[in-house]
């Protein structure tokens, strides 16, 4: 009961700079978790809708980086650059991602990938480091309906793929 108070706690102390989504994929655990381990698999579905990603550079292992270009639907490009922080294969991904390495307002995501039946419900909690800087996140990069739009397009790469493996 201890470790749960310090979770809740912990929870209510960052509760006004995190945004948290969810959604259930129909596609296994493992697939949903393989779509974040390879760039091939990431080029196919990250970002909202309309956008476009270039990598630069691509290390999937704990201190490795992934440097690349978000294209925005009306040509703005937005630099991007993650350092993933801990692997738990096919469970979690935690990560720190901003502009670029020494980005001052960077913030943390903890993906979590659990078994719901033979689908696969994912949450992305992310944590920035003042309530400032999540409320521009949502208000100028509307990003919680930003990132919704990011897991349906996994949501309907994984789903594809699924199909096909059936089909193949």
């Amino acid at each position: 009961m201890a470790a749960t108070g310090r979770d809740m706690s912990a929870r209510s102390a960052t509760a006004d700079r995190e945004i948290v989504i969810s959604r259930a994929v129909s596609a296994p655990r493992e697939l949903v978790f393989e779509a974040f381990t390879e760039v091939r698999h990431l080029s196919r579905w990250w970002g909202p809708e309309g956008f476009t990603t270039t990598t630069r550079a691509f290390e999937f292992r704990v201190g490795g980086e992934w440097d690349f270009v978000m294209h925005g639907p009306d040509g703005t490009d937005y630099q991007e650059w993650i350092t993933w922080t801990e692997l738990t294969p096919p469970e979690r991904i935690a990560m720190l991602h901003g502009e670029a390495r020494d980005d001052p307002n960077a913030f943390e995501s903890v993906l979590t990938f659990e078994p719901d039946g033979a689908a696969t419900r994912i949450e992305m909690r992310t944590v920035f480091p003042t309530r400032e800087l999540r409320d521009q996140a949502v208000e100028k990069y509307h990003a919680i309906e930003g990132g919704r739009q990011t897991l349906s397009n996994l949501a309907a790469y994984v789903t594809e793929t699924v199909r096909k493996g059936a089909e193949g």
